[in-house]
C-alpha cells in the first residue's frame, strides 16, 4: 500500500488519515500473529511433567506378588515415586488425581517378539510386497502398527528383525523424538542367517535378491562376526538369528538345523563382546540345543522342543519366547487357504508341535518371556497371547502376566527401569477392566495407558 503525499509551500505533507489506518492494520495483524501458535518443526521427546496420582480397585505389580487392593500410585514427571494401599502413600498437594474405578493397574506390558515393519500375514498384497512395494512403504505403515501396539497396553517391545534399510531403527527414533506414539523399542536391524535359509529371501529367480552381510545373510564365523558388527554399527540393540528353518520361508524344512555350533558360537561371542544378546529363531529340536549350548539368551518359538532341550534351557537360564499367537495364526491361515503348499504343511506341523512344547517348558520350569510374533498376527491383538499361555500351556493367570512384565524385562536387560510398578522405575503404567486373575481375557480390555509419564489413553 502506498502512502499519498502532496507538496504544500515547498513541504511534503503526508496523508495522516491513511497512515493511521495502515498503522492500525499493522498493529492488529501483529496482535493476531502473536496469539497464533507457531507450529513445532521439531517435537519434544514425550516425557511426563508434574505430579499425577492414580487410584484403582486393585494393582498387580508385575513381580508375582499378591494383589494390592485400593492402591495409589504417585507419578512425578516420568518416574514412579510411590506405590501402596490408600492411606499408606503421601500424596503431593498439587497432583492431578485420576480415579480409574473398577480396574486393575499393571506395569506397561512387554512383547519380546514383534515385527512392526511391513505388511501383516494375510494382507492380499503381501506375497508381492518384496517386488512391488516402494522401499519406504514398510516404514510408513509401521507408524500405525506402533500406535496400535501402544494402545493395546504394550509400552515396550523387542523388534526381532526388519526388512528395509534399518526401518526399525528409524521408527524407534521417530517414537523417541515424539514424532509418533509407540512403545519403547529394542531393535535388531536385519536378522542373521545362512544363505538360502529362513533369514534369506527365497523363492525368487536367481539374481533378483542376493543379499549379503549388510542384510544379515552370512556364512561362516568370519562373515557372521562382520554382519554382527554391521547391524550394531547402525543401531541394533539385539542380534536376531535363524538357527533353524521356519514356517513362512520358501524351500526349507521348518525344523531343519541351519547354522552350525561354531557359527552360532562366533555370533554369540561377538555380540556379547559388544554388550548385546542373541535371540535365536529355532523350531527344530537339534537347532534349539545347538543355540542353547552356544549361549543365546532366548529361543524364539521352540516348536519341537524335547525333554533334553527343556532341561538345557533351564540349566543355562535360556528364555523361551513361545509366540503361540503366531502358531495359531499360521494354522488358521493354512486351514483357510491363505497359506498353500509347503508353507501350509509346515504351519500345521509346527502348530501341533508347539502345543506340546509349551506344556513341556512350563512343567520343566523353563523361564518364559511373553512374545507374539506380531506381524504374523495383527498388531494391537498382542494380549490374546495371554489366553494361549493359560489354555495351551497351563500357566496360571499370574504367571502369564509375569511373563509379560518382569520376565520379559529381564530378558531385555531393562528390568531396572521397567517391568514392575516399583518406586524408582519409569512411569509405564496401564489399567485393564476388572480383575485379570479371575478372567485373563480382561488383559485385552485396556482402559488406560501411560508411558514415560505421558498419558496416551484415558477412559
Amino acid at each position: 500500500m502506498k502512502v499519498s503525499a502532496k507538496l504544500v509551500r515547498g513541504r511534503t505533507v503526508t496523508n495522516f488519515k491513511l497512515v493511521s489506518v495502515v498503522l492500525c492494520v499493522v498493529i492488529a495483524c501483529g496482535q493476531v500473529l502473536a496469539q497464533t501458535p507457531v507450529p513445532r518443526i521439531t517435537p519434544q521427546p514425550p516425557v511426563g511433567k508434574g505430579a499425577v496420582v492414580l487410584k484403582a480397585a486393585r494393582l498387580i505389580d508385575g513381580t508375582g506378588a499378591a494383589v494390592v487392593n485400593n492402591p495409589v500410585v504417585v507419578v512425578t514427571d516420568n518416574m514412579i515415586t510411590a506405590v501402596g494401599p490408600a492411606g499408606s502413600v503421601s500424596v503431593p498437594a498439587n497432583a492431578r488425581m485420576i480415579d480409574l474405578g473398577d480396574v486393575t493397574l499393571m506395569p506397561g506390558l512387554i512383547d519380546a517378539h514383534t515385527h512392526l515393519i511391513g505388511r501383516v500375514l494375510g494382507d492380499p498384497a503381501g506375497d508381492n510386497a518384496a517386488v512391488r512395494d516402494f522401499e519406504s512403504f514398510g516404514a510408513i505403515i509401521s507408524v500405525e502398527h506402533a500406535r496400535a501396539t501402544l494402545m493395546a497396553g504394550f509400552t515396550s517391545v523387542r523388534n526381532v528383525g526388519a526388512s528395509g534399510r534399518f526401518d526399525d531403527v528409524a521408527l524407534r527414533k521417530a517414537i523417541d523424538e515424539g514424532w509418533t506414539p509407540g512403545p519403547r523399542m529394542m531393535t535388531a536391524g536385519h536378522s542373521l542367517g545362512m544363505r538360502g535359509g529362513h533369514c534369506d529371501e527365497n523363492g525368487f529367480r536367481p539374481g533378483m535378491f542376493d543379499p549379503g552381510i549388510e542384510e544379515g545373510v552370512a556364512d561362516g564365523p568370519d562373515q557372521i562376526r562382520a554382519s554382527v558388527r554391521y547391524q550394531i554399527k547402525y543401531g541394533a540393540d539385539v542380534i536376531k538369528t535363524c538357527a533353524t528353518g521356519g514356517v513362512l520361508s520358501e524351500g526349507d524344512a521348518v525344523g531343519a538345523t541351519q547354522y552350525t555350533f561354531e557359527e552360532l558360537k562366533a555370533m554369540v561371542d561377538e555380540a556379547n563382546k559388544l554388550e548385546r544378546k542373541v535371540a535365536a529363531h529355532a523350531h527344530g529340536t537339534e537347532g534349539i540345543k545347538l543355540a542353547v549350548r552356544a549361549g543365546v539368551s532366548s529361543i524364539e518359538h521352540g516348536s519341537f522342543l524335547d525333554e533334553e532341550g527343556a532341561r538345557l534351557m533351564r540349566e543355562h537360564g535360556t528364555y523361551l519366547v513361545p509366540t503361540l499367537s503366531a502358531a495359531e495364526g499360521v494354522e488358521r491361515a493354512a486351514k483357510t487357504g491363505v497359506l498353500k503348499g509347503l508353507r501350509a504343511e509346515k504351519a500345521l506341523e509346527a502348530a501341533a508341535a508347539v502345543r506340546r512344547a509349551i506344556k513341556l517348558a512350563v512343567a520343566t520350569k523353563v523361564p518364559i518371556a511373553f512374545g507374539t510374533d506380531a506381524g504374523v498376527v495383527p498388531h494391537g491383538t498382542n494380549a490374546h497371547e495371554f489366553e494361549l499361555l493359560v489354555d495351551w500351556g497351563g500357566m496360571s493367570n499370574m504367571d502369564a502376566i509375569v511373563a509379560a512384565t518382569m520376565n520379559a524385562a529381564k530378558l531385555l536387560g531393562w528390568d531396572k527401569k521397567v517391568g514392575s510398578l516399583t518406586a524408582g522405575k519409569w512411569a509405564d503404567i496401564i489399567a485393564v477392566s476388572g480383575d485379570p486373575l479371575r478372567n485373563i481375557e480382561n488383559v485385552q480390555k485396556v482402559t488406560f495407558v501411560m508411558k514415560n509419564g505421558v498419558i496416551y489413553k484415558e477412559r
